[in-house]
């Protein structure tokens, strides 16, 4: 009777701390998570909306300095030209070919460069070199490589972005801990199956971080690339760019602006969600964190 009664009052404590609050409906907890995620980007854009208008109402460079009245306005003019979704449909083709391929490049010689010491003392720092440059100086070569085509671009991103791939990937390797090593080793884990199981999950967030750094590597590279390597036939966001500025049409460019920073938001969404599902599995978040 005393075990009854002791199991009844555990019962009623797991109870009153799990279901004592009545859970939110899953249709509200998206919404409010989504809100949650969207107003401080939404709060940052309307301050640089007033910002831009009130450099406007000065009367700063009027000639060709259009404020979001004027701004707006092209930019939903533009979405109706096919020419614009042409363009973009180019350069997000261009991107995702560019990072998959940096991404399978990076992720190859993180995983090598990380577990063959010999390598890690005599690439490692070479992959950091690689990181650090600038992707606009690799044009020239890869001009005199591929020439004024679409493989000169992807050679670019490719060098910009697989560096940090490899990077993160690297780090994250070096940041698992030795006890788990030894635990995956008693458990009968050896080579490839160590790294699938044990490695690459131990390593997940730091290659995340470095997959991320990677897209913006790629994205800069791309956009750079577009500006200078200009192929007939193949309208871009950077071609149709290149062009405003040539006709010194400012609402123009500055639409094509907003159109790459709405891309460079929507993406960095996505990996900041990723984030997120990393470290709530882990642990780190509150499962009705938003």
């Amino acid at each position: 009777m005393a075990i009854k009664t002791q199991s009844s009052a555990i019962e009623g404590l797991d109870n009153l701390e799990l279901g004592g609050v009545p859970q939110e409906p899953r249709a509200r907890r998206i919404a409010r998570t989504a809100w949650a995620a969207a107003w401080p980007k939404l709060l940052a854009v309307a301050i640089v909306i007033v910002l831009w208008q009130l450099v406007v109402a000065t009367g700063w460079k009027s000639y060709v300095l259009k404020g979001p009245t004027v701004v707006f306005p092209t930019l939903w003019g533009l979405m109706h030209h096919r020419l614009l979704w042409q363009a973009v449909g180019i350069t997000l083709r261009r991107a995702a070919i560019g990072y998959a391929l940096a991404l399978v490049i990076g992720s190859v010689v993180g995983a090598v460069v990380a577990r063959v010491p010999p390598l890690r003392a005599g690439v490692g720092s070479i992959i950091t070199g690689l990181q650090v440059m600038p992707s606009i100086v690799w044009f020239p070569f890869a001009i005199i490589l591929f020439g004024l085509t679409t493989p000169a671009i992807l050679f670019v991103m490719v060098l910009g972005a697989a560096p940090s791939i490899a990077n993160g990937l690297i780090t994250g390797v070096d940041y698992t801990p030795p006890l788990l090593l030894k635990a995956g080793k008693t458990m009968g884990l050896r080579g490839f199956n160590l790294y699938r199981y044990l490695i690459l999950p131990a390593s997940l967030p730091a290659y995340v971080a470095g997959m991320k750094q990677g897209w913006a590597f790629a994205f800069r590279g791309l956009m750079a690339g577009e500006l200078l390597v200009l192929i007939i036939g193949q309208p871009s966001i950077g071609v149709l760019e290149n062009n405003y500025q040539d006709l010194d049409f400012f609402a123009g460019a500055t639409s094509i602006l907003i159109i790459i920073l709405i891309i460079g938001i929507a993406v960095d969404t996505l990996f900041t969600s990723a984030d997120r599902a990393v470290r709530r599995r882990r642990g780190l978040l509150e499962p009705g964190a938003a």
